[in-house]
């Protein structure tokens, strides 16, 4: 057996380690549990996984189990089903690395590319948060990356009206952005096409974040001979703040996939269930920042039921992965209930991160 840690979380570790069997009697519970939503009953494990023992020794091996806090009895089922405790368990040291097959991956691809070449982030993250959820019939999610940290390649100039101009920025591995520019008079294309110069000569190369910073700066030297040039700079130097700044709605920087493909699971089933699935998409502000504390935590993380430390969150499991290019870093990954296949969520997972990385870059 491969062992695969992926994430650890030390308050939520065993504090009494388990023998060879109960390992492999844990992992049948929980095999059994996520492929059929019905509680595992002894004689089903027995017969299923081959183990070489009787109903009677797995029966008293789950009831070890039970008291040690990774099994429970469903009302008055005689099967068991996992706990937080036991998916933590098979998560970091039980289930084997899967991965995808070439098909596969060539879906993501697919899906991610329909967005073409140079599309915002935010086209791209929409299209891997729904592929992710449609793909693993879990919630996609995933959190755009903070665009301060963008680097302006160049920008443009366009007339739009005798008092508006529109910005057209081009950002590394962020897409293009537009601004409408207030201006106090009609300005000459000659102009236009001046400051354009100037401002790529100056600014290009440097962070969102930079130029807010120094933009006055940067300009106080300028000689601008076309009329009205002086005046078209003054308005960038009075407005670095706003024209610079990566704008968005409250909540642009999350996007979430179809929620109607986690509410066709079981778990979801009863009312109440379905209800408190229904209230989890519509709290943004939760969901965003669960994903918000993964950025910049490399590397995949799982966190599972009571390990969220929020009740709204402690009946799902959350799988999530970070990409980034240059300075520019997300997260991607799915929510669904606990009861779910791991290893394949994992590696679907794994695999839309690197890919999304591989397209910003």
């Amino acid at each position: 057996m491969r062992f695969f840690p992926i994430f650890r979380d030390p308050e939520s570790m065993p504090e009494q380690p388990l023998n060879e069997r109960e390992h492999a009697i844990l992992e049948a519970v929980i095999r059994t549990y996520v492929e059929t939503a019905e509680p595992a009953g002894s004689r089903t494990v027995a017969r299923r996984f081959r183990l070489g023992i009787s109903p009677a020794t797995v029966r008293n091996t789950m009831s070890d189990l039970e008291e040690k806090g990774y099994l429970y009895h469903p009302h008055t089922s005689a099967g068991r089903v996992p706990t937080d405790l036991a998916y933590r368990l098979y998560v970091d040291s039980l289930m084997r690395k899967e991965e995808l097959t070439p098909a596969e991956r060539t879906a993501i691809r697919r899906e991610l590319e329909q967005g073409g070449e140079g599309a915002a982030v935010e086209h791209l993250l929409r299209s891997a948060a729904q592929v992710l959820g449609l793909l693993t019939q879990e919630l996609g999610v995933a959190i755009a990356p903070r665009l301060d940290e963008a680097l302006l390649e160049r920008l443009d100039l366009v007339p739009i009206h005798e008092v508006k101009v529109l910005l057209v920025m081009t950002l590394r591995s962020a897409g293009v952005r537009t601004i409408y520019v207030d201006v106090p008079a009609a300005i000459p294309a000659s102009t236009l096409s001046s400051v354009a110069r100037i401002l790529n000569e100056r600014l290009a190369g440097l962070t969102l974040l930079e130029i807010r910073g120094t933009l006055p700066a940067r300009l106080r030297d300028t000689v601008a001979g076309e009329p009205g040039a002086a005046e078209l700079l003054n308005v960038f130097v009075q407005s670095a703040d706003d024209l610079f700044a990566p704008a968005a709605a409250a909540d642009a920087d999350l996007h979430l996939g179809r929620a109607s493909v986690l509410a066709e699971q079981p778990e979801f089933a009863s009312g109440e269930r379905l209800r408190s699935l229904i209230e989890l998409t519509e709290r943004r502000d939760l969901l965003k920042s669960a994903l918000a504390m993964r950025t910049g935590a490399s590397g995949l993380h799982v966190s599972i039921g009571v390990e969220h430390g929020d009740p709204a969150l402690s009946d799902f499991t959350l799988v999530t992965s970070e990409y980034r290019s240059g300075a520019l870093k997300g997260v991607i990954g799915v929510i669904g209930p606990t009861r779910m296949p791991y290893e394949r969520v994992i590696a679907l997972v794994e695999s839309t991160s690197n890919l999304i990385s591989e397209f910003l870059a």
